[in-house]
């Protein structure tokens, strides 16, 4: 069973159908007792980083994430997940993330031609090999909406990039069970699918 932790930060019901339609059992829920026994988890989300951070805090979910990473269970974080695990954001300066992976999340530059947010389909390049990109061939296109982008401090971490204007994105990180996707393979067709698919088939190890 994946366990889609529930934050209230939207994109919870579209995780949950693509996961279905792939043959998967999946819950939302912010249950301790339902998470800590799913077989791996998933961090979805949409919105502001300082009121995801503030909802994690409320319910609270940021000891009982830290616990499920700690025991070795798979953890995704998507989009807004992805921002989350890091220790920093532009956005909401003031608040702390929660600091699972060493980063910070920047807001794009303006520049000519640019729109922000990055919105649309890029193509990604893989820096490393990543088991969230087996069987997904190079330049493969997938889903982005986001305003602020990822700038991780160790490069080791980081198996998929995209380029917007002058701004490399760090799109896909990995270290032990902990994986995130800045972009949304739940929205990123077929290919999209197989990303999610390779994460279920992921097993326990420690980080």
């Amino acid at each position: 069973m994946t366990g889609i932790i529930d934050y209230d930060a939207g994109n919870m019901q579209s995780v949950q159908k693509a996961l279905e339609f792939l043959g998967e059992e999946a819950v939302i829920s912010r249950d301790p007792e339902e998470l800590l026994a799913a077989d791996r988890i998933v961090l979805p989300g949409v919105g502001n980083f300082g009121d995801a951070m503030e909802n994690l805090r409320r319910f609270g979910l940021e000891p009982l994430i830290g616990q499920i990473v700690k025991e070795g269970t798979p953890f995704l974080g998507i989009c807004l997940g992805l921002q989350l695990l890091f220790s920093f954001s532009e956005e909401s300066p003031d608040v702390p993330g929660l600091s699972l992976l060493p980063g910070k999340i920047l807001r794009f530059p303006k520049e000519d031609g640019i729109k922000i947010p990055h919105m649309g389909w890029n193509s990604l390049a893989y820096p490393r090999p990543g088991r969230l990109f087996a069987g997904i061939p190079a330049d493969t296109y997938v889903y982005f909406v986001h305003s602020y982008y990822l700038e991780a401090e160790d490069p080791s971490i980081v198996r998929g990039t995209a380029v917007y204007g002058s701004t490399c994105i760090h799109a896909s990180v990995e270290k032990g069970n902990l994986f995130a996707c800045q972009f949304h393979p739940e929205k990123s067709g077929r290919f999209g699918l197989a990303i999610l698919k390779n994460f279920t088939q992921i097993e326990r190890g420690a980080l």
